[in-house]
């Protein structure tokens, strides 16, 4: 049973992004007037993308916006770059906006000129977004030319404190009786190895902690797909369905919230037959996010004046 699997953006969510962020920009001086932010992130279908510019619309009051949707297309970051030029930014923060830091981080510091090592050529996967390719061919990367001081962020979505909260907030909208009801966190996870899974149920569990200070759950539960790795992916979806038809043998209801930007990426058609609550919402759309964005921004900034001062 799947409540809204679909994620739509309503209105309170948006009303609440515009208040949360028109606060936190308020007392932005004119000194950042020239401040651009070029937002990368996977892509995916019409609604995803859509999700994602509405996380981010709010910031445009305060500055230059563009979006870099396919990494991999260097002529649409050329003219973003350029976009953000024009519009009078001589200082860009990229905004990575995934939910692993190690996602695309070698290509895109080549590619913005903050180091001179150049990636791989092979095929680079992305962690996870809804309607995008699974795996995109490698390709001969080249530096963007920009007279705009760049700075990169390094650290992933799931890094950041703010996105307990988010899980909190879906669960809590979803919940009738804690102790009658187990959560499933469900995340893509990486396409490499052990170890980076591993670094990715360490950050997942972290950002649970404050499910529990909903009320006393049967169970919170992390788990991975391995969507990008067929050797892997089916033992992971067999534990996964298994925790969910445990929890309907023992009477509880399970509320699974997925761990991604936007969406419900393919959790529905791998969780078919099952019985379980979800509106489908991935972290996007919600205040933090917009505030996650802002905040790893000014991170960029900060750290190029500090670069100034040495």
């Amino acid at each position: 049973m799947i409540h809204s699997y679909l994620p739509h953006l309503r209105s309170h969510h948006m009303r609440a992004i515009l208040l949360a962020t028109g606060l936190l920009i308020a007392g932005r001086s004119t000194a950042g007037a020239k401040d651009g932010i070029l937002v990368l992130a996977h892509g995916g279908h019409t609604e995803w993308n859509e999700i994602v510019y509405q996380a981010v619309a709010p910031l445009e009051k305060a500055f230059a916006v563009e979006y870099g949707l396919v990494i991999e297309d260097q002529q649409a970051m050329a003219k973003a770059v350029k976009s953000l030029e024009a519009k009078g930014a001589d200082r860009i923060a990229v905004v990575r906006m995934f939910m692993s830091g190690e996602s695309f981080l070698p290509e895109s510091e080549y590619l913005f000129g903050v180091t001179d090592q150049a990636p791989s050529e092979g095929p680079t996967i992305p962690d996870g977004a809804d309607g995008a390719e699974e795996q995109r061919p490698g390709r001969r990367w080249e530096p963007i030319q920009s007279k705009a001081d760049i700075r990169v962020s390094r650290q992933g979505v799931a890094d950041s404190s703010l996105v307990g909260e988010i899980l909190a907030d879906r669960v809590k909208a979803l919940s009738e009786s804690p102790q009658r009801e187990r959560v499933l966190v469900l995340g893509h996870g990486p396409a490499e190895s052990e170890a980076a899974n591993e670094r990715w149920l360490s950050k997942m569990h972290l950002a649970v902690q404050e499910i529990w200070a909903i009320g006393p759950f049967v169970h919170v539960a992390c788990e991975t797909t391995w969507e990008d790795r067929p050797d892997r992916h089916e033992e992971a979806l067999m534990r996964i369905r298994r925790y969910i038809e445990e929890g309907a043998k023992n009477g509880e209801r399970v509320i699974v919230v997925p761990f991604r930007i936007a969406g419900f990426g393919r959790y529905a058609e791998m969780l078919e037959g099952l019985e379980y609550v979800s509106d489908g919402l991935g972290l996007c759309p919600h205040p933090n996010m917009t505030r996650w964005i802002l905040q790893t921004a000014e991170d960029c900034f900060a750290a190029r004046e500090q670069a100034a001062l040495r």
